[in-house]
C-alpha cells in the first residue's frame, strides 16, 4: 500500500511524539487500570493545541500497541476504543452552482467528466477512479461501492449523458490522466487541487461533491429514501447529513417551502 507524502509526515511526527513520551514505558504497566489515564491525559495535553492532532497520536498510538498484542507482546491494549476529540463539520462545504460553472470554464477538460459524475451520482471518489464504461449502459450506471459493498444503480440524468456520450474512450475506465492512463489516488487529488485554485473554487473539495449531491436531490424534492438509493448512504447517513452537515437551513430549501404553503392556501403569486 503507498502512503502519501502528507501521511509520512503524520507518521513521523506521532512517532518522534510517541518515543520522546513513552519511548521507556515499561509493557508490564499496560495491563495496569491506571494506564490507560495517562494515555488519556496524555492526549488531552495534546488537544489543548489541536484536538485533531491529539486523535491521530492517540491512533498510532492505538495501532502501535494492537501491533504489539497481535504478537503476543503484551496482553491488553489500554488505547482501545477511545473514542474521537475531534468533530469536524463540513457545514459550508457545499459546491455552489458558480463553483461548478467556474471550474467547467477553467479546468482541464479531463477534469470535467469527474465533475459531472460526482454531482450526479453522489459517489466516492474512489469508486469513480476505478468506474469502467461497461458499467454504463446508455441509460443507467450500475457499481458496487467498495467500502459498503452495496450495489447501486443511477439513472444518468441529461447533462451527465450528454457528457458520457461525447467523450472519447481512452481507457477502459472512464476517468483518466490528460496522457489518457487511469488516476492513482494522489495523482487525482493533486490535479484536483490545482485545478480548483486555477478555477477559484475554494473550500471546497472533491469529496464535499458527494454531499453537495445529496443536497441538490433534497433541494429538488427527492426523499431519503431515494436519496440513499442513488447515492448508496444508509438512510440514518442522508439524514445525518441534511440535519447537520450539508443543508445548513439551506435558503432554497426554506424558499420552497414557503411556496408550496402559498400554493396549498391558494395565495401564490
Amino acid at each position: 500500500m503507498q502512503i502519501s507524502p502528507s501521511a509520512r509526515v503524520r507518521i513521523t511526527w506521532a512517532r518522534s511524539l510517541l518515543e520522546a513520551k513513552f519511548g521507556d514505558f515499561p509493557l508490564s504497566a499496560m495491563p495496569d487500570v491506571r494506564t490507560r489515564g495517562i494515555f488519556k491525559d496524555w492526549r488531552d495535553e495534546l488537544a489543548k493545541s489541536s484536538r485533531r492532532q491529539a486523535d491521530y497520536a492517540w491512533t498510532v498510538l492505538a495501532r502501535v500497541l494492537s501491533w504489539a498484542k497481535d504478537r503476543g507482546e503484551i496482553t491488553v491494549n489500554p488505547c482501545e476504543k477511545g473514542g474521537r476529540l475531534y468533530h469536524g463539520t463540513r457545514v459550508e462545504n457545499v459546491w455552489t452552482a458558480d463553483d461548478e460553472a467556474g471550474f467547467l470554464k477553467r479546468a482541464p477538460e479531463h477534469l470535467h467528466l469527474p465533475l459531472m459524475l460526482a454531482l450526479w451520482t453522489g459517489q466516492r471518489q474512489g469508486d469513480l477512479l476505478r468506474l469502467p464504461w461497461s458499467a454504463y449502459d446508455g441509460t443507467h450506471i450500475r457499481l458496487k461501492q467498495s467500502k459498503t459493498k452495496e450495489r447501486v444503480m443511477v439513472r444518468v440524468g441529461a447533462p451527465l449523458k450528454a457528457m458520457l456520450d461525447t467523450t472519447k474512450k481512452k481507457s477502459t475506465l472512464m476517468l483518466v490522466n490528460s496522457e489518457g492512463k487511469p488516476w492513482t489516488a494522489d495523482g487525482f487529488r493533486s490535479s484536483w487541487r490545482k485545478a480548483c485554485a486555477a478555477a477559484g473554487v475554494v473550500g471546497v473539495t472533491f469529496n464535499d461533491l458527494r454531499g453537495t449531491a445529496v443536497t441538490r436531490l433534497a433541494i429538488q424534492g427527492a426523499t431519503v429514501p431515494e436519496i440513499a438509493s442513488i447515492t448508496g448512504h444508509s438512510l440514518e447517513d442522508v439524514e445525518a447529513i441534511l440535519d447537520a452537515h450539508y443543508l445548513n437551513r439551506d435558503p432554497a430549501l426554506a424558499e420552497s417551502a414557503i411556496r408550496k404553503l402559498e400554493r396549498s392556501t391558494g395565495e401564490a403569486k
